[in-house]
């Protein structure tokens, strides 16, 4: 292996993983290897993963295989769709060190909070703790539970912080669950999840994780951090397309849980159709209840191989390591040409995202300047949101830099891009 050397972060020497992985990345960065999956940089410099992200080049070849498929075979070849939605179980319960019948297969985050909410033996009295400034995918689920009795506590941030004192502190012995997300979407604030499940089962409340800011770029080993409940879209950080996603329940919280949306496919043997019988079947895929979405299942699983390669290759903090620097770099930068930069100081809680102000300047005005000049970043939060990853480099974030530097304030147009803010 030849030892090469980025000017972010430290030197690389190699590979840890199989010749497989080796052979399959080459003896270079890991870093370009990913870039070169991701055709979307030879025509933009994005840095908009928070939101949608490009798909990666094998995400989109799966997607081509099986719509050709779906095209000049039918169905004949559902027996190989199927088999990826068992693939991508495992492939996840390999990215998060979990049990994978503990994993199903949703459309989106959404849906996996809701069957949670929705399914939990809730009692009237109870509460459910929640973190102010949550993404509404991770409050309304539990809002929607008021005619059960249950109250939600909407605990109040300090600053772009969430405190696990704070959470505690609303929570008492009726309290069944803490909601919260991995990574804060508009300030990026990344929160110690460690500690929050360690000292929420000490006083029996269970946690849910609204992973979708987090997955696939800050490691999870479900066996040592045993969150309870989990959901994920694909679409952002993993690089895959919309519409699939992830989610988890413990195989101890499975028979508590009412499962509120069943079909043919819930049960055990699903394809005896004119001898169904209603006995759930025993995994968390008892949720994947109808036909799934085969195209995006193929399309998910095909990148989520692409981060397995990595940290097979490089070590299971690899890509968290890359994204901190990368990110760092670009908050020192904006730092250094007038920017307030909304970012945490501790390691520990940053993550991908950095929002930004630059003087009287508006988000919008700042976003529409980057577009016309190819440069993909979002408006969250009261500022403008660039989120990095693993694949970006130094000159993907020079060039924000300088184009923010490089554009006085009077050449923002006062034009909006409606629909993108």
């Amino acid at each position: 292996m030849q030892t090469g050397k980025s000017k972010i972060g430290r030197p690389f020497t190699g590979f840890d993983g199989d010749q497989s992985d080796a052979n399959s990345l080459g003896s270079g960065s890991p870093w370009e290897w990913w870039r070169q999956e991701m055709p979307i940089h030879r025509r933009w410099t994005y840095l908009d993963h928070a939101a949608v992200a490009p798909l990666s080049r094998p995400a989109a070849a799966a997607i081509r295989h099986v719509t050709g498929q779906a095209e000049s075979d039918g169905d004949t070849v559902w027996p190989e769709w199927s088999a990826n939605i068992a693939r991508l179980r495992k492939q996840f319960a390999e990215l998060l060190s979990g049990d994978p019948d503990d994993l199903f297969v949703v459309p989106n985050t959404s849906t996996g909070i809701s069957l949670v909410a929705e399914g939990f033996p809730w009692r009237e009295g109870d509460n459910v703790v929640v973190p102010e400034g949550e993404f509404p995918s991770n409050l309304f689920p539990w809002l929607n539970q008021k005619h059960r009795g249950v109250e939600v506590r909407i605990v109040p941030r300090r600053g772009s912080r969430v405190e696990i004192d704070d959470l505690l502190a609303q929570s008492d012995a009726r309290t069944r669950i803490i909601a919260v997300s991995w990574v804060g979407y508009a300030s990026g604030f990344r929160i110690d999840l460690e500690a929050l499940v360690e000292r929420a089962h000490q006083r029996g409340v269970l946690v849910f994780l609204d992973a979708i800011q987090g997955l696939g770029v800050f490691p999870l080993e479900l066996d040592k951090t045993p969150v309870d409940f989990l959901a994920a879209d694909g679409h952002k950080w993993l690089l895959g397309p919309e519409g699939v996603g992830i989610a988890m329940i413990r195989a101890e919280h499975r028979e508590m849980m009412r499962c509120p949306i069943v079909g043919w496919n819930s049960v055990r043997n699903a394809h005896l159709f004119s001898h169904a019988s209603f006995e759930l079947r025993p995994e968390a895929a008892r949720y994947e209840a109808g036909s799934a979405n085969m195209i995006g299942v193929a399309g998910l699983s095909a990148s989520t191989e692409l981060f397995l390669t990595v940290i097979r290759a490089a070590g299971r903090d690899a890509i968290a390591d890359r994204v901190l620097e990368l990110s760092n770099y670009l908050a020192d930068g904006l730092r250094r040409i007038g920017a307030t930069v909304d970012r945490e100081s501790s390691r520990q809680h940053q993550s991908g995202i950095v929002t930004f102000t630059l003087g009287s300047r508006e988000p919008a005005q700042i976003r529409e300047l980057a577009m016309a000049n190819r440069v993909v970043i979002s408006c969250r939060g009261g500022g403008v949101r660039a989120s990095v990853h693993a694949y970006n480099n130094e000159s993907d974030l020079d060039r924000l830099i300088q184009l923010l530097r490089e554009s006085p304030p009077h050449a923002d147009s006062n034009r909006r891009l409606h629909g993108f803010v």
